[in-house]
């Protein structure tokens, strides 16, 4: 059997703000690799249907963006002094649909590259759906596979994961930090 360590609350939110502290980066130059592509000549080769994919591309990235930074902001804003929860939920909830978007970015912006550099729609279609399901396969379904008999944390029976009993206002089940 495995060694399992129960993670208290406060290591649970140090965690999902690292997390999201280890995505962030990559999408934020992903998007500015975006940004300067609209500027080069090559991307007038582009049809206005293949320029119209890489602006979903780039809307894409941005609400993965968001949604990475929404934990924070929600932290600051709703619970500033205190860990709950409520916010440790609420982050991996965040995090992990952030996901989506950041896998369909990602591929669409495969597709609009390997045809650039091939001009050939099947390749081009191929490669970038092989890429959504090896994203999707790393991020959503290893996971799954290897959660085996770990078991986490489920809220008690009757309540909701973000239900308003952790809010500060309250302070149930919150830790304070200092």
């Amino acid at each position: 059997m495995e060694d399992l360590h129960k993670e208290s609350l406060e290591e649970e939110a140090t965690h999902a703000t690292d997390e999201a502290r280890m995505i962030l980066p990559g999408v934020q130059a992903i998007l500015g690799f975006q940004l300067i592509a609209v500027f080069n000549q090559r991307f007038q080769e582009l049809s206005e249907d293949r320029q119209v994919l890489h602006l979903v591309a780039f809307f894409l990235l941005v609400a993965a963006m968001g949604l990475i930074m929404a934990p924070a902001a929600y932290h600051r804003q709703a619970e500033r002094g205190c860990i709950t929860r409520r916010f440790v939920d609420l982050a991996s909830f965040l995090l992990t649909v952030s996901l989506v978007p950041l896998a369909a970015g990602i591929a669409i912006d495969a597709y609009l590259l390997v045809w650039l550099v091939l001009g050939k729609d099947l390749p081009s279609v191929c490669i970038a759906a092989g890429l959504l399901a090896f994203l999707a396969g790393l991020w959503f379904a290893l996971p799954k596979l290897l959660k085996g008999g770990v078991q986490t944390k489920s809220p008690p029976s009757g309540t909701q994961p973000f239900s308003r009993r952790d809010h500060p206002g309250g302070q149930s089940g919150g830790t304070a930090v200092g």
